[in-house]
């Protein structure tokens, strides 16, 4: 239970519902703010503006997944009031209140780093991430049928990064009948795709064996698929790029030369909602509990 925990959610997405509502239900006390458009989903639950006074009884501030941008602005699916959090916002909070987002950028970090306000990100573990890659393997597997003419079965996959979205994207990919080529940049995780069955290559060779692809899914959030790359690939590739915004592929050149290049971050929140709320709540709730027993005060 949560008994006591006063929690402060700020903005977000349809997963956040789900986050809000499991709280909620286990007597967080549980105030929310940008949801003014969001009807007859949360009830009971006490709607409110952004304010000092709110800011100071917390002990838990819940952001969106992408908590806040670099100007610290809210992301409000469900309000047209827009939210921003200043320097004033964070020194109100008290030194016992944890910050809880998804993923963090600068502004965020430094922030909390200046008034020394703990802060998690829950897509950094392990246990998140796995668990998020399925819905994201499922988005891209929707993507991929809606935006080609041929069954993903028999087609030629290249998935770039071994991380834990890549290898449930590869393993998803594997289980539809598709030729899977793994893009790795260790010997360890060479050794691994060959030992799932999927035929590995250094992603420093990518330019050499994008000659006859279907679909290329990638991960890995730096610029890897470049103009090289893509003046050698069939016009008829469809490239999903999972990786964080700005993704890895040059979108431009990609467009200019006609092949179809799609970003898709956040696929969970968009395909699977409740799935992916009931994720992250549940680590949530799991970590908030683990710090009243440390604190002593849990049940």
């Amino acid at each position: 239970m949560l008994t006591r925990v006063r929690m402060v959610f700020l903005g977000g997405d349809a997963r956040q519902i789900e986050v809000i509502r499991k709280c909620s239900d286990l007597n967080a006390s549980v105030g929310i703010v940008g949801f003014e458009d969001l009807k007859d989903q949360l009830v009971n639950i006490s709607r409110t503006k952004l304010s000092l006074k709110l800011l100071e009884t917390a002990n838990c501030l819940v952001l969106p997944m992408i908590g806040c941008d670099d100007e610290g602005k809210v992301n409000t699916l469900f309000s047209s009031d827009s939210i921003e959090l200043t320097d004033e916002h964070f020194a109100a909070l008290s030194p016992e209140c944890t910050i809880y987002t998804g993923m963090a950028k600068s502004y965020l970090r430094n922030v909390c780093t200046r008034y020394g306000i703990k802060l998690v990100e829950l897509l950094e573990r392990d246990d998140v991430a796995i668990y998020n890659s399925i819905p994201t393997a499922e988005g891209a597997l929707m993507m991929a049928i809606q935006n080609t003419d041929f069954t993903i079965h028999g087609s030629n996959c290249i998935v770039l990064g071994m991380g834990r979205t890549g290898f449930t994207m590869a393993r998803s990919l594997q289980g539809l009948g598709a030729n899977v080529r793994m893009g790795v940049r260790s010997v360890e995780h060479f050794a691994r795709a060959t030992e799932m069955g999927w035929d590995p290559f250094l992603t420093r060779d990518l330019e050499g064996v994008v000659g006859n692809i279907g679909l290329l899914f990638n991960t890995i959030p730096t610029m890897i698929v470049t103009a090289q790359t893509l003046s050698k690939m069939p016009l008829s590739a469809v490239i999903i790029d999972l990786a964080s915004a700005p993704g890895g592929c040059d979108f431009r050149y990609a467009e200019k030369r006609g092949i179809k290049a799609l970003l898709a971050p956040g696929l969970p929140g968009i395909v699977a909602p409740k799935t992916a709320g009931i994720i992250i709540a549940n680590t949530l709730v799991q970590l908030i509990s683990d710090g009243k027993k440390i604190r002593g005060d849990g049940q």
